[in-house]
Formats: structure tokens, sequence, C-alpha cells
């Protein structure tokens, strides 16, 4: 279990889930509040330590999600977003003060584009606000978490002052947040290396970190960010979220399963649910799965090249870094194509209950290239039609029991 205050077991990793706030806030993907809590049931089973419900004060159909899935939800420390004003603070506590575990969230600019430009204000006041927002937060809840917002792109000596003034006025985690996504690794990892040197009372208060996907680095950095010290990660299933998306719960957490020894981290996920819980979400907010997408999508257990059949169907370790049954996929597709070899071609056949003679086999694989160089997908009884052209079958073939799409690897 998360602890409420300080830093955490220098080996535990704590996942922050936001597909229910920043996850929702990509375009048309509005969520009902029967939705959301159907969602954080799946995220409570999956093994999340801290799920953002929402953001209360936006409208009354989110506050009522947040409350149900604080008065439902057990395990998970419920929490939701807050601007550093009282009215946004008071709608998060009604909204989560029946949790278990709760939390406050809040949220205020830290660079200096967006002091200038979006504030219209100074370093002074915004300070100012950010500290007092604080120190009312915990006046109502023991767990307050603080986001400098676009830290990433923020005057280092002013992020250092305005951390240790909060985690002062009573933040329990500092979240970093790269809200553009505009970091490079390297750079954001020392961001967190240099905010654990430099800001004295860091001990004090959990790094939390939440990196946007615009250049395609979140998942990078967010890992990048657990290197140098950095022990909750915010992310979202399937990596939805604002603009092009926040770090991927799954990748973050089977880079660190699949690392676990040269990294020595761990988390508290599941993940056999990760696969479950990724159609879940994708089938509420109606944003489908990419099929290449890493770790759940529908081809990342998937092999159509020749190459790399041959070397799954000797031993899966030859391109396999997974198992696809530690994330719920299932098993791993032979996928029949013009760039298969004969080896995958002869298994599927095995599969089928056809064995050919070498004549035989000869002129089905001749066949099946001419059609798979027409014919998109490859079905069972495409296979069966192929086998019934040839002679001399080494025994009869088995009825087929349906016309599936071609090829799960034993």
């Amino acid at each position: 279990m998360e602890p409420t205050v300080g830093p955490p077991a220098s080996d535990r990793v704590f996942i922050f889930d936001t597909t229910l706030r920043d996850g929702e806030q990509s375009p048309g993907a509005s969520l009902t509040p029967d939705q959301k809590v159907a969602i954080a049931w799946q995220l409570a089973r999956l093994g999340v330590d801290v799920i953002e419900a929402g953001f209360p004060l936006s409208s009354p159909g989110d506050f009522e999600a947040v409350q149900r899935i604080a008065r439902q939800i057990r395990g998970p420390m419920i929490t939701a977003l807050a601007r550093a004003a009282r009215p946004d603070i008071d709608a998060v506590w009604q909204a989560v003060q029946d949790a278990e575990r709760k939390q406050i969230h809040m949220v205020l600019s830290v660079s200096d584009i967006h002091i200038e430009r979006k504030l219209r204000s100074n370093r002074r006041d915004v300070l100012r606000r950010g500290v007092e927002a604080v120190a009312y937060a915990r006046s109502l809840c023991d767990d307050v978490e603080y986001s400098p917002e676009d830290a990433g792109r923020a005057d280092l000596e002013y992020l250092f002052e305005t951390l240790e003034a909060v985690i002062d006025a009573g933040a329990t985690v500092v979240n970093i947040p790269d809200t553009t996504g505009y970091t490079l690794p390297n750079e954001f990892g020392a961001l967190i290396a240099s905010i654990r040197e430099n800001v004295r009372n860091i001990d004090r208060a959990l790094i939390s970190v939440h990196c946007h996907n615009d250049l395609g680095l979140s998942t990078a950095n967010s890992v990048a960010a657990v290197l140098n010290g950095a022990r909750r990660v915010e992310c979202t299933v399937n990596g939805i979220g604002e603009r092009a998306g926040n770090a991927s719960l799954e990748e973050v957490v089977m880079i660190l399963r699949t690392r676990e020894k040269s990294l020595g981290l761990l988390t508290g996920i599941d993940t056999t649910r990760l696969a479950e819980v990724s159609a879940l979400v994708s089938r509420h907010t109606g944003i489908p799965v990419q099929p290449n997408k890493a770790v759940v999508g529908g081809n990342a257990f998937a092999h159509a090249s020749g190459i790399h059949q041959d070397g799954v169907l000797k031993d899966k370790l030859n391109y396999e870094i997974m198992r696809p049954e530690e994330v719920g996929m299932g098993e791993s597709r032979i996928v029949l194509s013009p760039r298969s070899g004969r080896h995958a071609f002869q298994f599927r056949l095995g599969e089928l209950g056809y064995h050919l003679s070498e004549a035989d086999f000869g002129r089905a694989w001749e066949q099946f290239l001419a059609l798979a160089d027409r014919k998109k997908d490859i079905l069972d009884r495409d296979l069966e039609d192929i086998v019934r052209s040839t002679h001399n079958l080494a025994s009869t073939p088995p009825p087929l029991a349906g016309e599936g799409r071609v090829g799960v690897v034993a």
C-alpha cells in the first residue's frame, strides 16, 4: 500500500491511473458516470495504487462519478483534480471524502510561458497562490498532491523554490509534469535527479511524474524519471489523453516487469488483466487500440514474416521478450501471408490435421503463394480448398470447425 507521506520503498513504483480524468480529455472520449465506475472497478482489480477519478468542479456528472467511485471502490487511493482555488478544492474534497483512502490533487502553472501568457500573472503571486491552496487542502485532507504545470519548461531555480514552499505548506506528493511532451528522456531524467539534489525538503514528499506524448516520448520520459528516483508514474490505459495522449500504463508496467532483473523495480499490477482493461477502456471511450500498439495491440504477438515465424516455431524466445499470457493476450499468432515460410505453412496445415506427401505439399505451397499474393486474409476454408486440389493425401483431412483467421501457435 502506498505510504501517506515520504518516499516509498526503493524498489516499488506506484501506478497512478488518470484514464478517468486526463484520458477522458481525449476528443470524443466522454464517459458516463456508470462507465467511469465500471472502469474504476477494473482498475482496482488490476492493482493500480491511485485512481484519479475526474475533475469534480467541471460538471455535475463528473462530480457524481468521482463521488460514486470514492464510495464504492476499495483498495486504490481515490483522488480528483482541482485548480489552486478554494471552490475547486472544496469540490474535490466533497467528492472524495468518503473514500477509504483519499487525496486532493491540484495543479498550477510554474513555467514563465504559462505564468505570463496563460495566467497573466507573475512568479511571486503564483507561488503565494500555490502555497495558500496547499495549506487549505491540507486542512481538509491528509494527502495532498501538487502539480507545477509545465515543469518541463520551467526555470529550475523557480521550480525548486516552488517545490520547497508547497512541501513546507503540507504537500505530501509533488508531481512533475512534462505537460507539453517537450523534454527528451535524458533531460527529464536529469530534471528529476536535480530536484532530488536541490530541493532541501524533498525527503518529505513522494516524487510523481506525468508525461505527455506529443513527441512520442511519454513512456521513455516516465522510465527515465523512475531511473532517477521518481517513484510514482501517472499514466493512462492505452496511453489515451489530451492531444497525443499520456504515458501508457501497460507500457510502463511491462517495461519494469520485463527488465526487472536489470532495473530492480516492481509494481503491484496484475499484468494478466492488462488486455481486458485495455479492451474495456477502448469499448467505453470509442477509441480503438491501434494494431501495432505495444503490449496490447492486436499485432503485438503476431508473426507474419517467414524468418520470424520459423524462429518462433522453434522457440518463442527468438522473437518474443514477453509471453502473451503475461498480459492476458492469449497465445501468439502465426499469420499466413506472402512473407510466410514453408515451416509456418506446414505447421498450420498440421494444426488443421492435414499431412501431405512431399510432392503434394510442394504443389499446395505454390498454390498458397499464388493465393496469398491476391488475397489479404487467408482463411481456413482457403487452405481446405488448396489441400483438396492436391493428390495423394497422406491421411484423410478432418472436417474444419470454422473459418477463422489463420493461425494460433500452440
